[in-house]
């Protein structure tokens, strides 16, 4: 199945009451994990990249081609969403031509006059090209990619004309941060999400990022409000690591050619399969393929 745009897969998941997980990749294998996980439990999937991953794995147009061809060869027959996860300006242009299917530009960073009239941009370029378009309005807390946001409610008025602006999808702050959360965090502000809800339209599918970390509940809640796209990152990366970590500390890489790469990697993407299908589950997009 080719690769598609997330303007329906997210229309449906805020009509249906579900999210649709959005699962950045870091290499193959965690992109074969992604897809395995999706394809198991007939979900549609969105893998995303942010700028730093996609310049590690060789630039954009890899990305595309790896994704493409791993659709083709693991026989993935769900709907598939190639993302830019946090994109400066330039970068969302060079993705829309790259052959991505959606991207996010995060100008939340800049003055709101800037944001949207950089926004309203993106969104003919992209809408041009089929190419959905995620914005984000009030930064989220934690840093992504050099872009360091302090974590604040989203104004509503400003959701609300971010969203005149034709884009498919908005990402909001509403307590949420990247990374780890800390011992002293307060939870998800759900009053605040409902007043952006109400505001935008019960059609307009909102986005959570951060999704790593925060208790199952408050992701359940969220997602009976309005919460149709889910990042998940950090979560992913300590699952990677803690699973190789323990095959090296178990001694397995020194038995045989347990030293080969596709044998030492083997755990993390194992990991990270068994993370995606909790995920999917938690989510409710199971079966929603």
């Amino acid at each position: 199945m080719p690769l598609v745009s997330g303007t329906e897969i997210f229309k449906a998941a805020r009509k249906g009451g579900y999210a649709v997980g959005a699962y950045n990749t870091n290499n193959l294998e965690w992109t074969q994990a992604i897809l395995e996980a999706a394809q198991a439990k007939n979900a549609p999937v969105l893998i995303q990249t942010s700028m730093g991953a996609a310049k590690y794995m060789g630039g954009y147009k890899l990305v595309v081609h790896m994704v493409e061809d791993l659709i083709e060869s693991m026989n993935i027959t769900v709907p598939v969403v190639l993302h830019l996860d946090h994109g400066e300006y330039d970068d969302a242009l060079e993705c829309i031509e790259a052959g991505y299917t959606s991207v996010m530009f995060d100008g939340s960073h800049l003055p709101f006059e800037e944001n949207l009239k950089l926004a309203k941009d993106v969104v003919e370029k992209a809408h041009a090209k089929g190419v959905s378009v995620e914005c984000e309005v009030g930064s989220i807390g934690g840093e992504e990619d050099g872009i360091i946001g302090s974590g604040e409610l989203a104004d509503i008025d400003e959701c609300v004309q971010m969203v005149n602006t034709g884009i498919d999808f908005l990402a909001c702050g509403i307590g949420n941060i990247h990374g780890a959360y800390p011992e002293n965090w307060a939870g998800l502000a759900f009053d605040h999400l409902q007043a952006i809800a109400d505001a935008v339209g019960q059609d307009v599918p909102l986005v959570l990022h951060g999704g790593s970390g925060i208790p199952q509940e408050q992701i359940e809640k969220a997602i009976s409000m309005g919460v149709s796209k889910i990042n998940v990152n950090t979560e992913f990366q300590l699952s990677f690591a803690k699973a190789i970590r323990e095959y090296i500390e178990a001694g397995k890489d020194l038995e045989g050619k347990g030293f080969d790469p596709r044998k030492l990697l083997a755990p993390g993407k194992a990991a990270i399969v068994k993370d995606a299908i909790e995920h999917i589950e938690w989510f409710g997009s199971a079966d929603k393929a």
